[in-house]
């Protein structure tokens, strides 16, 4: 939701989830690292959030809820954020998220469907926590792939929006539940484009590729591709594995970024210096064919 006053544009959002790693310290975590990048992708500054808990209280100690607390306020510490209070509700499924609240000028607000035809397209994390979350469930993912899998999870895009805001871009979502082409497939809302992914470039973990050959699909996957395969087109040359890959349901995923073909690699680089590593050049918008994404 976004209020507007002629200096100041209020941006509110709200998101909580079900725990995908079994630590609850890593967990809180993730959930508030996911809830601050709906700020982040409009180039947006956090300021203030409220927690949003349901907790098996009768079921669970209540350790377990105290950890999730404390990973959550880490992570808005990490990014300047306020705890300003919160709601718990007694819930036989343990839930936990944020309601944020961040500002930004209403003249610089990067919208998700202001992509132009030339634009490069730029991704800033590895795809496949949908998938290697699925994985742990089901306790087949080893401690070192769950470890790096979480670092991603939880870092913040607060560096990737700010160095995208200093650069200048003409649009910008976060990818998380669609999966890459849902969220990409948004960007083309409302609009004559259409995109070009060059699925070679798109960076992924490699332990997801064994897991979708062994059947470790989340739900949420399939969901994905049933709603958004009209609109989407794969060239024969595509291997299966990455089909699956750019369908996968996001925890806390990257940025996915539009910007002009002259400002890319400028981009690209000072996202590197900044720190965010995995960001690379994925695809481009083009005018046609219109409402439609050509994977290749």
């Amino acid at each position: 939701m976004y209020k507007l006053t002629e200096k100041l544009a209020i941006i509110q959002t709200l998101d909580f989830f079900t725990p995908i790693v079994d630590d609850p310290y890593a967990f809180g975590q993730i959930a508030a690292t996911n809830s601050l990048s709906d700020v982040y992708a409009k180039g947006g500054t956090p300021i203030t959030a409220m927690n949003i808990v349901c907790f098996p209280i009768q079921k669970m100690d209540v350790m377990i809820l105290r950890e999730i607390l404390r990973g959550g306020l880490d992570k808005m510490r990490e990014a300047g954020v306020v705890l300003v209070g919160g709601h718990s509700v007694d819930d036989n499924e343990l839930k936990y998220g944020l309601s944020v609240t961040g500002i930004i000028h209403p003249k610089k607000v990067v919208m998700n469907n202001g992509a132009q035809p030339g634009d490069k397209l730029i991704f800033t994390k590895k795809l496949g926590t949908g998938i290697i979350s699925t994985g742990i469930k089901k306790g087949v993912v080893e401690k070192s792939t769950i470890k790096k899998v979480t670092q991603s999870m939880t870092t913040l895009n607060k560096a990737a929006s700010e160095v995208m805001m200093s650069v200048g871009v003409h649009a910008c979502t976060d990818v998380t539940g669609f999966g890459f082409l849902g969220h990409a497939a948004e960007m083309l809302t409302d609009t004559d484009n259409g995109m070009v992914i060059d699925s070679s470039s798109v960076p992924f973990f490699p332990e997801a590729k064994d897991l979708i050959e062994g059947g470790f699909l989340p739900g949420g996957l399939y969901r994905n591709r049933d709603f958004r395969k009209k609109m989407v087109k794969f060239s024969p040359d595509v291997p299966e594995f990455i089909a699956n890959l750019l369908f996968d349901p996001q925890t806390s995923g990257g940025l996915l970024i539009a910007v002009a073909k002259t400002k890319a690699l400028r981009l690209v680089k000072a996202m590197h210096d900044a720190g965010v590593a995995e960001a690379k050049i994925v695809g481009e918008v083009v005018s046609k064919p219109k409402g439609k994404i050509l994977v290749r």
